[in-house]
C-alpha cells in the first residue's frame, strides 16, 4: 500500500479519453521516455539518460512513498500509457513521456484529478517539491491550478496548494 492506511484505486477516471492506472510493477515501455534527452532535462535538470536500473529505482521509490499511476489516453485500439504521475504527501511528480501528447491539456487534467483525490482523502495541502526555472510549462500548469510559490530551491521553486 503506497500511502499507509489508504487503499489506492486501480483506476481513476479523468475524462472519457483519459485515465490514471495504478502502477503494477511493469514499466518497460516507459524506458523510452527516460532515454529522451529533452524529457530527462525537464524531469531531472540533467543530461544523464536513465538505465533500466535507474528507472526501476525511481518507480520503486515513488510506489513506496505515494500513489503512482500511469497516465493513459484512449486510442482507436485501446488505452495507451503516455506518462506517469505520483501523488505523495510531500511531493507531486508528473511527466508526459510521449511527446505527441504534450501541450494537449493532459498534464492539467491528470493533476486536477489528483488534487481532487487529495481533497477526498482529507489532505490540507498538496506540495510540488521542485519545479525548475527553465520548465515554463510546468510553472504555468501548477500556477494555473492555484499553486503558489512556497520557496526557492537550487534549480527552481517549490509550490503548494492549500485545499
Amino acid at each position: 500500500m503506497p500511502i499507509e492506511t489508504i487503499p489506492q484505486p486501480e483506476l481513476l477516471p479523468v475524462s472519457g479519453s483519459l485515465r490514471l492506472r495504478k502502477y503494477g510493477g511493469c514499466h518497460t515501455f516507459a524506458l523510452s521516455w527516460y532515454l529522451d534527452p529533452e524529457t530527462v532535462w525537464l524531469v531531472d535538470g540533467g543530461r544523464d539518460l536513465y538505465t533500466p536500473e535507474l528507472l526501476n529505482k525511481m518507480y520503486a521509490h515513488q510506489d513506496t512513498h505515494g500513489e503512482l499511476y500511469f497516465i493513459e489516453a484512449l486510442e482507436a485500439d485501446g488505452w495507451r500509457p503516455v506518462g506517469d504521475v505520483c501523488l505523495s504527501p510531500d511531493d507531486f511528480a508528473i511527466v508526459i513521456g510521449e511527446k505527441a501528447y504534450r501541450g494537449r491539456g493532459i498534464g492539467r487534467a491528470a493533476v486536477s484529478a489528483l488534487i481532487e483525490r487529495a481533497r477526498s482523502l482529507g489532505w490540507r495541502q498538496v506540495r510540488v517539491g521542485d519545479v525548475y526555472d527553465f520548465n515554463a510549462g510546468f510553472r504555468r500548469l501548477f500556477t494555473a491550478l492555484g499553486f503558489r510559490e512556497e520557496a526557492k530551491t537550487e534549480k527552481g521553486r517549490s509550490y503548494v496548494l492549500t485545499l
